[in-house]
């Protein structure tokens, strides 16, 4: 077995690291390949003829060294090279040999699709001119990230070149990165973007895996959000126009995020396609019992065994190739505990990849954020990440859409909502209670939607799901969505249920964009995009999840609340701390807090718990330590009746200036002081300056 430490510095001794350069490599006697498994007893490297995909020009018996690494080289080896690897080994349950396969490359830079529908490797021509571009390295209590899909977000947009609509240049036309820069987000986040596959099950249905979630290959960008011109461009045309978007965007001083699927592959099941790893060890890049049968705590056939220090180097050389070569600046993990799974399937917060991916010299400054979940025993990890890492927080999530939608809903049934207002300011404070003090609110990445579930829209217009498109007869997605439809399911012309919709929604926005943590928005949210109350719409590649470009008169005003919301969020640093404050100490970058009642006194056990007091007045101080000092009040105000409220009175303010009013964002602006009465609009929030 390897013996390398995953994330160590490259010790210039090549026995020191053996997994050293995986793949190909130009050396002066032509280009070599090195390719690791411990069971095969046979690995070739087969140089495919540019006429004929399964016709092999050229092959070499690679050589197996004393660390499980089979190598070789040839002169022939090189940019544009199509290639491919047959692997023999022995026969039993938990393997998958079969010499008569051409397989994947696991490094391979290049894919290339033959007309059977297979894949060769091919040698990349990884030239690009940065032409000085950096990347915009936006602290992370400035960072805002947009969760969007690189094919949907320009699909529709008449001012792109219609040969560009739904690529990479598409996703980097000036239009949409004005659109980004005029929004106030900070950082794209990508849907899966490395190569990818719809599963078999889908095909068979006529239907395609949009999302991605399914990778094929961990190197290569996903061909066909590339223009038709690159496509067919040559070696290193696909690649030069997903560099071109990223050198656009960072020109703009936008981030881009990846979301990366490392936790299985497109291999599925054992009765799946075999195009890589499953045919180059799947006794040990798998996880799986004696008998070979695979222990999937992903949901989705097959678990990548990150016991194995060889899938954990591959993880590391992926995420160090797209970080320098193609200048990314950030990665979202999807099912990220799994990566951190020991040998007996536990999670293990101290997992060496874990502690890698966020210690790795060569990904100093690289923004890691973790979906800190999957669906195997002791799966749900929230707040149990490395220091380093940011979080998917589902329980924010969930807070903010009952205190909003569903408490709302109880209490229009019952006459009382279910409980007080003390779970949500938790999670407006950075939810200090998930998250420990050493890692700071920013641990914490907020969000009501993602790509997975409702969008915000739907959140107020739906109370069940309506997924019968997606050819399951309505069984999946989850029934557990925190929603409330106002009293008509669906679209209504009700001016009543309407306006209720639209400030429910201007709620949800404004807890999100001023609360402590890192804030997420689901592209689209903040015009009020809908699914028509699809809420998994992974397998639809259409208007029904494409970003409109167009919109109504009640989108637009809406996607004015959320540029206002942005821009008050970037001016007033007391919305955003970088670590959580200590009681009688001045913690730098931190906010100290103080928390009023309706009456504007210190709230009370029963201020925070009562179902009849869902009010609170929650003043926010910076402790200064790189911006000026600011000071925030923010009001929040839960049940469906008018209160009446007086500003609290603290030493320091002379004066309240309202900034945002959920219920009329047309409100002048108003100058009140400490003790002042106002009355607040039902279900709504106000936020001050205090001076």
């Amino acid at each position: 077995m390897p013996v390398n430490v995953p994330g160590a510095t490259l010790d210039p001794e090549p026995l020191a690291d053996p997994l050293r350069d995986l793949g190909v490599r130009s050396t002066p006697e032509g280009g070599e390949i090195r390719v690791w498994s411990a069971n095969a007893t046979s690995i070739e490297l087969a140089l495919v003829s540019d006429k004929d995909p399964n016709w092999a020009s050229e092959t070499v018996s690679l050589t197996r060294d004393d660390h499980d690494v089979w190598s070789g080289v040839s002169p022939n080896l090189v940019a544009g090279t199509r290639y491919s690897l047959r692997a023999a080994g022995p026969k039993g349950p938990v393997h998958a040999f079969d010499p008569s396969l051409q397989l994947i490359d696991p490094y391979a830079r290049g894919l290339a699709r033959t007309p059977n529908g297979e894949w060769r490797c091919y040698v990349q021509d990884d030239a690009f001119d940065w032409a000085g571009s950096t990347k915009p390295a936006i602290p992370l209590d400035h960072t805002v990230l947009y969760e969007a899909h690189a094919r949907g977000l320009s699909k529709l947009n008449p001012a792109v070149p219609e040969e560009l609509r739904g690529t990479y240049a598409g996703l980097a036309h000036e239009t949409a990165i004005n659109y980004l820069k005029d929004l106030g987000v900070t950082t794209v986040q990508l849907l899966p973007v490395q190569q990818f596959v719809s599963e078999q099950r889908l095909i068979k249905q006529g239907l395609t895996n949009y999302w991605g979630y399914n990778t094929l290959n961990f190197f290569t960008p996903h061909a066909a959000y590339a223009s038709r011109e690159a496509q067919f461009g040559g070696t290193g045309a696909v690649l030069r126009e997903f560099k071109g978007m990223v050198k656009l965007l960072h020109e703009a001083g936008l981030e881009v995020i990846l979301d990366v699927v490392y936790n299985h592959t497109s291999e599925e099941g054992r009765g799946g396609p075999t195009t890589s790893l499953r045919g180059l060890d799947n006794a040990l890049y798998y996880r799986q019992d004696a008998k070979g049968r695979y222990i999937d705590v992903t949901g989705c056939g097959n678990t990548v065994n990150f016991a194995l220090p060889a899938a954990q180097r591959l993880v590391l050389d992926s995420l160090r190739y797209w970080a320098n070569e193609v200048q990314i600046d950030g990665f979202r993990f999807d099912l990220a505990a799994t990566l951190g799974r020991d040998s007996d399937v536990n999670f293990d917060r101290n997992h060496p990849l874990l502690e890698a991916i966020v210690s790795d010299p060569q990904l100093a400054g690289v923004k890691m954020i973790a979906e800190p979940w999957d669906v195997g025993m002791g799966g749900w990890q929230v707040g149990n990440f490395p220091d380093g890492w940011s979080e998917w927080n589902d329980d924010y999530r969930d807070r903010a859409r009952n205190f909003w939608l569903s408490d709302i809903a109880a209490a229009r049934a019952t006459g009382s909502a279910p409980i007080g207002i003390g779970q949500l300011a938790s999670k407006l404070s950075g939810s200090a209670g998930v998250f420990s003090q050493e890692r700071g609110p920013l641990a914490s990445v907020n969000f009501v939607t993602a790509h997975d579930g409702f969008t915000l829209a739907d959140l107020t217009a739906y109370n069940q799901k309506h997924n019968l498109g997606n050819g399951e007869n309505n069984r999946d997605g989850t029934d557990n969505n925190h929603s409330f439809n106002y009293g008509v399911e669906g679209p209504s012309h009700d001016a009543v249920i309407l306006a209720a919709r639209e400030k429910a929604i201007r709620n949800l926005l404004g807890t999100l964009l001023l609360s402590a943590g890192l804030p997420m928005i689901t592209a689209g949210d903040e015009f009020g995009r809908s699914q028509r109350g699809n809420n998994n719409a992974y397998c639809h590649d259409s208007e029904l999840t494409w970003l409109p470009w167009e919109h109504e008169d009640w989108q637009d005003e809406l996607l004015q609340v959320s540029q206002k919301l942005l821009r008050l969020r970037r001016e007033n640093p007391a919305l955003r701390p970088v670590r959580f404050g200590i009681f009688g100490e001045t913690v730098p970058s931190a906010t100290q807090m103080d928390w009023f009642n309706k009456e504007g006194a210190s709230m009370s056990i029963e201020d925070w718990d009562s179902p009849q007091e869902r009010t609170l007045q929650y003043l926010a101080a910076s402790t200064p330590e790189f911006e000026e000092f600011n000071r925030i009040l923010l009001i929040v105000h839960g049940l469906e009746a008018e209160e009446t409220v007086c500003l609290p009175e603290h030493e320091g303010v002379t004066s309240y200036e309202l900034l945002w009013n959920s219920a009329d964002d047309s409100a002048a602006s108003e100058v009140h002081a400490p003790g002042t009465a106002l009355t607040l609009a039902p279900a709504s929030m106000q936020l001050f300056r205090a001076h």
